[in-house]
């Protein structure tokens, strides 16, 4: 059947069931910044300190997600050639486009089923951030774009899987901050200065901005 024939579902458990069963409604906190940024890292305190205060999340993290959703044409490669081509994913602005795509599109989902969902994505172009931002807006769900913000330099000198080493020598093209843009955040709601302060100290803005958006239940 070659022509598209679907029907949006409303399901029986509305996401205003999911927040009074949860004790907090969903939203999607997207960490944006530099290969080396921290944003991972960030994410992942923002998330135990959640986690030992009762809140539900989950957390899609730019690596683990290219393991399986936007799996790259080698890891697809066991199902057949033309299945790898058609659905891999690699690192061309079309393919980081479809890669935030369809995170974007599981993170609404999460956070329509009450999660306070934490992505955590070089997502380099601005276009790309607002199309989520649009999607989780038209469900009525919050979009909590943080900036991790640091320089070139300190991201260069962290290097943790040696991509600008890489990219320097030539061995790897299209990388973020050297051959490739990065779109900073015009106005997000959260600008961390990772060059200001530890992880943890920044986890700590994080959740205080949830706390004063009433995100999540205050202590």
């Amino acid at each position: 059947m070659d022509d598209t024939q679907i029907t949006w579902h409303e399901h029986s458990v509305t996401p205003e069931q999911h927040a009074e069963l949860n004790g907090h409604g969903g939203c999607v906190v997207w960490f944006t910044g530099l290969s080396g940024s921290g944003k991972s890292t960030v994410a992942n305190i923002v998330e135990q300190k959640l986690f030992t205060r009762g809140v539900h999340t989950t957390l899609l993290d730019g690596d683990n997600v290219r393991h399986g959703l936007t799996a790259s044409k080698e890891i697809l490669a066991d199902f057949s050639e033309e299945f790898a081509q058609r659905f891999g994913l690699g690192f061309s602005a079309q393919d980081r486009q479809e890669n935030i795509r369809r995170v974007g599109s599981a993170a609404a989902l999460f956070a329509s089923a009450g999660l306070v969902t934490l992505a955590a994505f070089v997502s380099p172009y601005r276009r790309d951030r607002q199309e989520v931002r649009q999607r989780l807006e038209s469900q009525a769900s919050a979009f909590v774009e943080v900036y991790v913000d640091a320089s070139l330099e300190l991201c260069e000198s962290r290097d943790p899987k040696g991509l600008y080493r890489q990219a320097r020598a030539g061995e790897i093209k299209g990388m973020t901050g050297i051959d490739d843009p990065y779109e900073a955040p015009e106005s997000p709601e959260l600008h961390l200065h990772s060059e200001q302060g530890d992880a943890a100290s920044l986890a700590d803005q994080v959740v205080q901005y949830l706390e004063q958006q009433q995100h999540i239940p205050s202590v």
